[in-house]
């Protein structure tokens, strides 16, 4: 059974830093394609950062570049999103997507991945 369980989500004042991680467990093979999506109270899911092949290109929404880094360890089936410089409106469920079934979608759409972690808030305080 496939299963992706993120953590180090928590509470931190603007500017700090956190350390997302995401767990992956029951794949045959190690999904190619891994993203970081959020979602704010009353908003739609968005895609935060992406990562993809085995050139592991690396992809970022505009409002996060050159503060979040998303990095992978395939040894430890681990994702991982680094966030730096975190402001209030970082505040939201952070979900690790993983298996991508649409192969002509933006990696930004959920739909375009199939499985989804639990989520781990992340909360920023001005």
């Amino acid at each position: 059974q496939v299963q992706l369980v993120e953590s180090g989500g928590g509470s931190v004042q603007a500017g700090g830093s956190l350390r997302l991680s995401c767990a992956a467990s029951g794949y045959t093979s190690q999904p190619r394609y891994m993203a970081w999506f959020r979602q704010a109270p009353g908003k739609e899911r968005e895609g935060v950062a992406g990562i993809f092949g085995s050139s592991m290109t690396t992809y970022y929404a505009d409002s996060v570049k050159g503060r979040f880094t998303i990095s992978r360890d395939n040894a430890k089936n681990t994702l991982y999103l680094q966030m730096n410089n975190l402001k209030p409106d970082d505040t939201a469920m952070y979900y690790c997507a993983a298996y991508r079934i649409d192969g002509t979608g933006s990696w930004q759409r959920p739909s375009t991945f199939r499985d989804w972690g639990q989520g781990t808030q992340v909360t920023v305080s001005s």
